[in-house]
């Protein structure tokens, strides 16, 4: 597997260099034209129409960004026109789906849970423990990847699909061999909220995988109840066939977009974890930099550091407003990294004691065996740095003082060199 890994690494640098010529001649080989990738589509699927067309905008700006900002090497380029084929596809199949099946409309999602925070504190951890209670549904990535169909439960544990997204999350673990360290990914594990609104071309998803600057700034200040909506259309299309007692869903980037999540969803609860931010800062950059990395040789440690700071001191002071404005803390339970490290079922258990939900002994076993089979760093510790992408602990302590004055929060170290996500 090594050696097959190392030569696989070879020949995409090759191929890189063969591109990286080919552009200064002024050869395009892999196009990103808007109309294109639309007309290829439709006539791929059979389908003909996407229905409502207001993805186009945000479709547009991020193309314009990708050719204009996103340095893509040619692998870069290639793997980048077959995410928007992809998704553009998956619009086709689900407006044709929702005709040929109009009951998915009528489908209720009530009181769905999501768990919510910075990254890197543990929420993916307790995403996946709250996902082992039977009575919950989550999104898993095999029927995010490819949900026409609409997946069915007499045949959920078996569908070819399965076998399929497997395939494909192998080639995304040869391209960016480091992403394992960082957060864990398989066909029938639990797939973010990020993923699910990629189709409506209005999600964090892009600017964490390309160098897309303006896109980003246009998303944060974007409208982002089109989002919301397409991942409530979303829901009930996986639900139609494969219904659950409560949805149990997971995006960090949820603190950008509170005002838009309760108007979709006005029972939704939310559990917020959160961790001294300089830690996780340093960490979302490392993160930044693997995925990036696997699609451009040119970044720049100093402007991802500097980004991913803007993005979340500036997302924090949002969510903690829009939390004051809307009045809804009865509806969150707030969880600290280290609390939920220490005792990760008495965290669960508080969860559903403030929701009034029942924690079944079925529920609690399952949450202790993938507790035991699940142990943190199994795949080698992810380590980072704040100086390595130009960040100094002492300037930006006071960036997120009121953050962590709200929430309790100390300092893990002064500079977190190496620690451990």
């Amino acid at each position: 597997m090594e050696v097959t890994s190392a030569l696989l690494r070879t020949g995409l640098r090759a191929l890189n260099r063969v591109g990286e010529s080919l552009a200064r001649a002024g050869v395009e080989l892999v196009s990103l034209d808007e109309q294109r990738l639309l007309d290829t589509a439709c006539r791929e699927t059979g389908i003909p129409s996407f229905g409502d067309e207001g993805f186009r905008e945000p479709l547009r700006l991020l193309l314009r960004a990708l050719q204009s900002e996103g340095r893509l090497t040619l692998l870069g380029r290639i793997a980048a026109r077959a995410d928007i084929a992809g998704l553009l596809a998956t619009r086709l199949r689900l407006e044709a789906d929702r005709k040929e099946y109009p009951a998915i409309a009528d489908e209720v999602i009530r009181r769905p849970l999501f768990v919510v925070g910075l990254p890197r504190t543990g929420s993916t951890l307790l995403h996946h423990l709250l996902a082992q209670d039977p009575g919950g549904r989550v999104a898993r990535a095999w029927e995010v990847m490819e949900p026409s169909p609409p997946p069915d439960r007499a045949r959920y544990e078996t569908d070819a699909r399965i076998g399929r997204a497997a395939r494909r999350l192998t080639w995304f673990d040869r391209i960016a061999p480091d992403f394992r360290r960082i957060h864990p990914l398989g066909a029938e594990l639990p797939l973010e909220c990020i993923a699910i609104m990629s189709a409506s071309f209005a999600s964090p998803r892009f600017h964490t995988t390309y160098h897309v600057p303006s896109y980003q700034a246009w998303l944060a200040g974007a409208d982002l109840y089109p989002a919301y909506d397409f991942h409530r259309r979303f829901l009930q299309h996986l639900q139609w066939r494969a219904p659950a007692g409560h949805w149990v869903l997971k995006a960090p980037s949820h603190v950008f977009g509170f005002e838009a999540l309760f108007a979709t969803y006005p029972d939704a609860v939310v559990v917020q974890t959160h961790r001294d931010p300089l830690t996780v800062l340093a960490s979302v950059a490392s993160l930044t930099l693997v995925l990036q990395g696997a699609f451009t040789d040119h970044l720049d440690l100093a402007e991802i550091g500097a980004e991913v700071t803007q993005r979340w001191s500036s997302g924090l002071e949002r969510a903690m407003q829009a939390r004051r404005d809307a009045r809804v803390d009865e509806r969150f339970v707030d969880v600290r990294y280290q609390e939920l490290l220490r005792d990760p079922m008495a965290i669960v258990r508080r969860i559903y004691d403030r929701f009034g939900m029942t924690l079944s002994v079925e529920a609690e076993a399952r949450m202790q065996r993938f507790l035991a089979r699940h142990p943190k760093d199994r795949h080698g510790a992810h380590r980072y740095s704040l100086s390595a992408f130009g960040l100094d602990a002492r300037d930006l302590r006071p960036r997120f003082k009121s953050y962590c004055e709200r929430f309790g929060l100390e300092s893990e170290a002064a500079e977190p060199d190496p620690r451990r996500s």
